[in-house]
């Protein structure tokens, strides 16, 4: 197969056969339960804001003369950007499925079970606020350092203000899937957390540092890996934060995952026990009456 179809291949299977299709196990999952139980409300919260930045970057990346230009001009051997499409398509499809999960946890919306403990974390809320004032920091810094407004690209540029918005992405990636490791440990048990995200995921991280060694081969340019930070430490973190789930559902919490089973639209005992603990940082559930 020669190295421009292999790279289109492997494109299309990361973000359209992997990553894409890992978003749907998990609200599937919800309504078949009828329950939220097991997955913890800070994971879709602080996803969608990380896919929105993903999103603004890739986009300034494909459509944005200044953007192109300024990039062209600090990778001279490259010139070309190494986002396609597809990435943004990825990233708006990823923000509207992260947007669709965390409204499970609005029981007016989708009328299921979700416990009352069910709150956006503190750390979680203060990387939320942190991640939108980054940016506008970056742009004050921009608008006050640069000699013409941002526009020449040896200074402070506003391709920085599209790098930030790629390095918030980064750190909300680093940080999004501890609340959950977090839950499940708590609970000793990965049940309401499908796992076939978390394969999926898994596959189209691998898939996804493959394409940008292609892409960075077909131009000739390795300095495009590094060129493009975003996707080469996406890759490598959602790679190490997926083994971390995978340890925990086929490993150590193996035997829990039988234990209970609710029916549909049904909340079990257990659908407490699996919230409230993470949430209210004790080991058994909140008595009842």
């Amino acid at each position: 197969m020669p190295s421009h179809q292999l790279d289109v291949f492997v494109r299309a299977l990361s973000r359209v056969g992997c990553w894409s299709a890992s978003f749907y196990p998990q609200p599937i999952s919800n309504v078949k339960r009828g329950s939220t139980a097991g997955l913890s409300i800070d994971f879709p919260t602080i996803n969608t804001l990380g896919f929105l930045c993903y999103t603004i970057y890739t986009a300034s990346f494909l459509y944005s003369p200044v953007i192109r230009s300024q990039y062209a001009a600090r990778h001279p051997l490259s010139e070309e950007p190494t986002v396609r499409f597809n990435d943004l398509a990825f990233a708006v499809h990823a923000v509207i499925l992260s947007l669709i999960t965390y409204s499970q946890f609005w029981p007016m919306i989708w009328g299921l079970q979700v416990s009352r403990f069910q709150r956006i974390s503190k750390p979680i809320a203060g990387l939320f606020w942190g991640s939108i004032l980054a940016p506008l920091i970056v742009i004050w810094v921009v608008l006050s350092q640069s000699p013409d407004g941002g526009y020449d690209p040896s200074t402070w540029a506003w391709i920085d203000v599209i790098y930030a918005f790629s390095y918030i992405k980064v750190v909300i990636t680093i940080f999004k899937y501890v609340p959950q490791a977090w839950l499940n440990y708590k609970r000793k048990s990965t049940s309401g957390w499908n796992i076939n995200q978390i394969l999926l995921d898994l596959s189209g991280g691998i898939l996804s540092l493959l394409q940008l060694v292609l892409d960075s081969s077909l131009q000739n340019d390795w300095s495009g890996i590094t060129g493009n930070a975003v996707k080469l430490f996406l890759g490598n973190i959602t790679i190490i934060s997926d083994m971390i789930f995978v340890v925990q559902h086929y490993i150590l919490y193996r035997e829990s995952k039988s234990k209970s089973r609710p029916l549909p639209g049904r909340r079990s005992h257990t659908d407490t026990d699996f919230t409230t603990p993470l949430l209210t940082d004790e080991s058994s559930p909140a008595p009842t009456r």
